[in-house]
């Protein structure tokens, strides 16, 4: 593996060399790859168990590495958070109910490169109206919260955008779990808050690689963590909804390393 030549700014996050982009996009386009793959299983009656065992075998099949298997002791490929689930959703027994939302979170490590992207799916192909009305607020925060994402503005213009959206189409942005820095790495500074003031926090400069992935739900923002120790849910058992993209920061805005080869990438498109 070819180290990055990476600099730090003064609050600590790594700007990368334009050499290191061809990397992230490789890592980012398999992470989005399997999620296109994985689109036609998500039907009622599947297991989220099921879906992890075919996500595993991909991972392995593309000669890749599973980021998340082993992580803090966790033993699964993929996050599945199904309905009022937030995030960090266990893969095991559930079984999928028409109409069911589900977001599927995945990170692949490709030649030291980690691609990281989780998107929305729908059993059964038609949700309620509420909840296809989550998913695409949701979906538009992130996009709107990528538009912010330029040299010279900074991290709370990011957060800023997802929140206003959010929260002028009444629903919440979660305060409890936020995007993160990564490359070489899973995690790194900075933290990407889904929420924020215009002008706060570091100013975004060429380099930076780092995920967008808000979770919007459609009652209150407060999450509780089950007894597993990582299922994340909404306190007041509303439908949360999540799109990540792991991005790169060029002279000219963001560079989306995790784009849907299919176009996949919204569920009901």
């Amino acid at each position: 593996m070819k180290t990055s030549k990476a600099r730090l700014t003064k609050d600590g996050i790594k700007l990368h060399a334009p050499e290191d982009f061809a990397g992230m996009h490789k890592a980012g386009r398999l992470a989005a790859e399997i999620l296109d793959r994985i689109a036609e299983h998500v039907t009622p009656g599947q297991t989220t168990g099921a879906l992890d065992e075919m996500i595993t075998r991909w991972v392995d099949e593309a000669g890749a590495t599973s980021a998340t298997i082993g992580y803090k002791g966790y033993q699964h490929a993929s996050c599945i958070s199904v309905n009022h689930v937030v995030c960090h959703g266990i893969p095991g027994g559930k079984v999928l109910k028409a109409g069911d939302i589900i977001n599927i979170d995945v990170t692949v490590i490709v030649d030291g490169w980690f691609g990281d992207t989780s998107r929305m799916y729908v059993a059964g192909g038609k949700p309620s109206v509420k909840a296809e009305r989550l998913i695409q607020v949701t979906h538009d925060a992130l996009m709107l919260g990528i538009e912010a994402a330029k040299p010279g503005n900074t991290f709370g213009d990011i957060g800023h955008a997802i929140q206003a959206y959010a929260e002028s189409q009444r629903m919440s942005v979660v305060r409890d779990f936020c995007g993160h820095g990564l490359g070489q790495v899973f995690h790194a500074p900075p933290n990407v808050l889904h929420y924020g003031r215009p002008g706060t926090g570091p100013v975004l400069e060429e380099g930076m690689f780092f995920t967008i992935e808000p979770m919007v739900n459609l009652g209150r923002p407060e999450t509780k963590i089950l007894s597993d120790d990582w299922t994340a849910v909404t306190r007041d058992k509303s439908l949360s909804a999540q799109f990540e993209h792991s991005i790169g920061i060029t002279a000219e805005g963001a560079d989306i390393f995790t784009l849907s080869p299919a176009g996949k990438f919204h569920p009901t498109y």
